[in-house]
């Protein structure tokens, strides 16, 4: 049976399960182990997603866009990930999308209904955009956990103490950490660590909120302004385009989930079809993630007014309540561990499933020995995936401390990814999928959405890489703060 399972090039992710069970019904209809995914644990997968370290900088992009144009901003970014979202489920299977043949991740997808430059195209930009997330994740975790030795610092020694720490340790720890979820195999084992780390969402969005109301309550005469910060006053009119530019790149890049969907759909059972449980959790996950990031946008920019920080959670400073936003930094770091993994897997499964398919009689690489983990049970390790998922996380550690650059780093990730991701894959595959007409009503007002999100993205991708310049002047790369 053994040797079954390794002439299957790209199924090392089932063979593990599939070892020692014998049991056909096990199996989906394909041949793999059989999913049990549910609307519950797609929500949570998807919240896991979206709510990410994009939610803390919303309110400095709504400071830079103004009351009028940065909730518009915020609403309609939501509203095309949304209606993206539900043309790219029906994608999974192929060509019909209830009965067709399943594709188990973006790229499959891609290559499906599109092919050629395109699906290379696809795969640059997926993994490129899923690359930079969890290098985003490595940097806002620091950021948090740092914040919090600060606040118990001030705390003990008072508020003229010289406390520093350094996101270094912060980033080594983390990568440890990483290193070790990593060898969870795949989507299918990491249901709990997604609804933990959703629950930790909720947790920190609450606890800005709270501190939010609170700081408008203390200080109502922060100054606001329907176009956000003020030409002459708080930018010059060069920083006031560049940082609107920025502003749209973070909002992008809070909604910047497209590109594990149909990794995260592929975990769900066959019944009821896939694509109607997306589209239910596609809304769930949308509609929730929108509500809290207009609350926390909202109200953080009228908390912190033109000022707002780049993440709204430490702007509140390191003194009382010095508690509670220790428990909101600690939430992060505890989302941000489940975050990671979620964006990471689908690079794992690229490269573990190319190798397979190239070596797939080679012994070192394919061979699994199931050992005993606490708290996660039995666990398959492979020598090849040991050391291949923990250079990664080596990797995404160490560029972190090299650009520790939170706001414009998130800029430049969601910019890069949102026009091709989020919106140009998910049209051209419905227009492919549905035959719609050249020319059409539909097709045409399609194209014209493209378009705009293209110009969007550009503009984005301006201001991030201009804040990324003006952040490096000066930088010493690895030295603590």
């Amino acid at each position: 049976m053994a040797k079954d399972l390794e002439s299957k090039p790209g199924k090392a992710e089932e063979a593990f399960m599939i070892v020692g069970s014998g049991a056909d019904e096990a199996l989906d209809d394909d041949g793999r182990v059989k999913r049990t995914g549910t609307l519950l644990t797609a929500s949570a997968h998807i919240i896991t997603a979206v709510i990410g370290s994009g939610v803390l900088s919303l309110a400095w992009a709504i400071a830079q866009l103004g009351w009028v144009v940065g909730p518009t901003v915020l609403l309609a970014f939501s509203l095309i990930t949304w209606f993206c979202s539900t043309l790219l489920v029906d994608c999974y299977r192929s060509p019909d999308p209830v009965k067709g043949k399943r594709n188990y991740t973006y790229m499959d997808v891609v290559r499906a209904n599109l092919g050629g430059w395109k699906f290379k195209l696809c795969g640059l930009s997926q993994y490129v955009n899923l690359l930079g997330v969890t290098i985003g994740y490595t940097i806002t975790m620091a950021i948090s956990m740092a914040a919090v030795k600060r606040s118990n610092c001030f705390h003990r020694n008072g508020h003229d103490a010289e406390c520093r720490a350094s996101h270094n340790v912060y980033m080594v720890i983390y990568a440890g950490i990483q290193i070790v979820l990593s060898q969870i195999p795949n989507f299918h084992k990491l249901w709990w660590l997604s609804i933990v780390a959703a629950a930790m969402s909720f947790a920190y969005s609450f606890i800005g909120l709270g501190l939010s109301i609170a700081k408008i309550a203390d200080h109502p005469e922060v100054r606001t302004t329907l176009t956000g910060v003020t030409v002459g006053v708080d930018v010059s009119g060069s920083e006031k385009v560049w940082r609107t530019f920025q502003a749209l790149g973070d909002i992008a890049f809070a909604y910047s989930y497209s590109n594990v969907l149909v990794e995260i759909q592929d975990t769900l059972k066959p019944n009821p079809p896939e694509n109607q449980v997306m589209k239910k959790a596609s809304f769930i996950g949308v509609s929730t993630t929108t509500t809290f990031y207009m609350l926390c946008g909202i109200l953080g920019y009228a908390a912190f007014g033109n000022n707002a920080p780049g993440n709204f959670l430490t702007g509140f400073g390191f003194y009382d309540p010095f508690w509670l936003v220790d428990i909101g930094n600690i939430c992060i770091a505890i989302h941000l561990i489940g975050a990671y993994q979620v964006f990471c897997q689908p690079i794992y499964q690229f490269i573990e499933n190319q190798v397979h398919s190239y070596w797939p009689d080679n012994a070192l690489l394919t061979a699994e020995y199931v050992i005993s983990i606490p708290f996660l049970g039995k666990c398959p390790l492979n020598f090849f995936r040991l050391v291949w998922r923990t250079s990664y996380v080596v990797v995404t550690a160490v560029v972190a401390m090299i650009f520790p650059f939170f706001n414009d780093f998130l800029g430049l990730i969601g910019a890069l990814a949102f026009w091709p991701l989020t919106v140009y894959f998910p049209v051209e595959m419905y227009i492919v999928q549905a035959k719609v007409r050249k020319y059409s009503a539909v097709w045409t007002w399609l194209q014209v959405l493209s378009v705009v999100c293209l110009l969007v993205s550009i503009a984005a991708v301006c201001g991030s890489v201009q804040g990324l310049m003006h952040a490096l002047r000066g930088y010493k790369p690895f030295k603590g703060t």
